[in-house]
């Protein structure tokens, strides 16, 4: 795994927050789930298909969300560009928490 990559740092996010409580997960949540779908919504642009919302489930399955998007979202192959821009997202949203 390497960090600088979206894989990478989006394997960093789940390790960080898969094992935590649903009291840890207070007021962190939303934050995550909004990450959730600004992937969601990068992976319908790559794919050609119309942005959906990401179902809102409780906060301890959003780390099997972030795995399941990323992996879609790398299967469609995006641009390079957004790809980075999304480490990035992905880096700043797992330094937030």
């Amino acid at each position: 795994m390497e960090s600088d990559t979206l894989a990478g740092q989006a394997e960093l996010l789940v390790r960080q927050v898969a094992h935590w409580t649903p009291a840890r997960w207070a007021g962190r949540g939303d934050t995550v789930y909004a990450l959730v779908q600004r992937l969601a919504d990068a992976a319908a642009v790559a794919e050609g298909q119309p942005s959906r919302p990401v179902p809102r489930l409780a906060d301890t399955a959003l780390p099997d969300q972030v795995r399941v998007i990323v992996a879609d979202l790398l299967a469609a192959a995006p641009e390079a560009a957004v790809a980075d821009a999304l480490t990035a997202d992905v880096r700043a949203t797992r330094l937030a928490l």
